[in-house]
């Protein structure tokens, strides 16, 4: 898992400089500041926005004697997403915006929780119950 995870942020960060590199050339660097600056700032927004509302769900779901497992959900890609954000990078903050807005995190929601039910079936997560 460690070696998947060291590649993946190799490569990624070489895609972002190819990225950065090819974009600078193509329009200006300016563009690629002003890019770098405004996805993070139009980020956060709409991080602390997604993640209010999901705060906010999850407190309606408890005191309707619910779990709010949706919400665990959302706010862990929430946080994903913010985090990815926060690196300066092109492709990462595609992710990072298909994390944080709803319709778009419902297939990354369905493909985590089946990985996570999976991994709880075949006994490499234990679930405590009281």
């Amino acid at each position: 898992m460690f070696r998947i995870l060291f590649i993946l942020i190799i490569v990624t960060s070489a895609i972002e400089i190819a990225l950065f590199v090819w974009l600078g050339n193509l329009l200006n660097i300016w563009f690629v500041l002003f890019g770098i600056i405004a996805t993070g700032l139009l980020g956060a927004a709409l991080a602390k926005k997604q993640g209010l509302e999901t705060i906010n769900r999850a407190r309606f779901e408890m005191e309707s004697g619910r779990a709010p497992k949706e919400e665990i959900f959302d706010g862990i890609a929430i946080l994903l997403g913010a985090v990815v954000l926060f690196t300066p990078g092109f492709l990462t903050d595609a992710f990072g915006f298909i994390l944080l807005i709803p319709i778009t995190r419902q297939p990354i929601k369905r493909w985590a929780r089946r990985i996570l039910y999976a991994l709880i079936k075949k006994g490499s997560v234990t679930v405590i119950r009281r």
